[in-house]
């Protein structure tokens, strides 16, 4: 999943695009290096962060929704919380609802994704963006995200969204302490109990660049490994800044873990 932000103020910087020529360009040279979907967002969710109106996110996604459904054969995913952005950009022709939220910041963004039958993206997240990063606090990090996950499927079968259509993102960055993400990765295979695909992000986070002493700008590497480590524990889709390279690591991760089957193939 090739990350297009249309935003001012996200934490890479080198991903913020707010000309929709350029994001479009994005997301076709993204797609031209192997990207299978891309996530378009109008509201950086960066530690800190403000939430921005509803025209404005549309006003930033909209166009790039609609000049890349001219331009590539890809699903796209609009990367929001708020039930009226995810109406207009499905409306527009998006394929997917990518919610930081787990459904839990806009009442009716479940019936929404259920109106239009689109899959969902769930995240897990402690608190909201302004606020995440201020002290957050887990007895059991692996073991609280799966109840949460339990209490999101439930909840989003309940407005009608079909299980199969589901997808299950632990949140790495969102409201979890340095440990914790790497905590996470080591447990997602408890995450395939739920019976969705597990979804990771960890391109060029804090919990990367701590670690490195290297800024969001030097943590492409550093990237790669927490992505190649995700894949071997059972995470079927990547978030990513960097398609051409990550493209590669998944390969090569994923044949891995399909081994000897996949060698028989090639």
């Amino acid at each position: 999943m090739g990350i297009i932000n249309c935003t001012p103020d996200s934490f890479y910087a080198g991903s913020r695009q707010l000309d929709a020529q350029e994001a479009i360009g994005s997301g076709i040279r993204m797609v031209a290096e192997g990207a299978d979907i891309l996530d378009i967002g109008g509201e950086s969710s960066r530690p800190g962060s403000d939430s921005v109106s509803n025209a404005e996110e549309l006003n930033r996604v909209l166009p790039v929704i609609e000049g890349l459904l001219k331009s590539v054969d890809v699903p796209i995913s609009v990367d929001t919380c708020k039930s009226s952005v995810a109406k207009e950009a499905l409306a527009s022709g998006a394929h997917v609802i990518n919610d930081i939220s787990g459904l839990g910041f806009d009442s009716e963004l479940g019936a929404v994704a259920a109106r239009f039958g689109a899959p969902v993206i769930l995240m897990h997240i402690k608190g909201k963006p302004k606020s995440m990063q201020l002290n957050p606090k887990y007895d059991d990090v692996v073991n609280e995200i799966y109840e949460y996950f339990q209490e999101r499927l439930k909840c989003a079968v309940e407005f009608g969204i079909k299980k199969e259509q589901i997808v299950f993102d632990p949140g790495l960055g969102f409201g979890k302490r340095l440990r914790d993400n790497y905590e996470i990765v080591n447990g997602l295979r408890k995450f395939e109990k739920l019976g969705c695909a597990i979804l990771v992000g960890p391109s060029r986070k804090s919990f990367i660049q701590k670690v490195l002493n290297l800024p969001s700008e030097e943590a492409k590497e550093g990237s790669l490994a927490m992505a190649t480590a995700a894949i071997l524990n059972g995470a079927q889709i990547i978030r990513v800044h960097d398609v051409k390279e990550m493209k590669r690591v998944a390969q090569i991760a994923d044949f891995l873990v399909r081994t000897p089957k996949a060698a028989e193939k090639v």
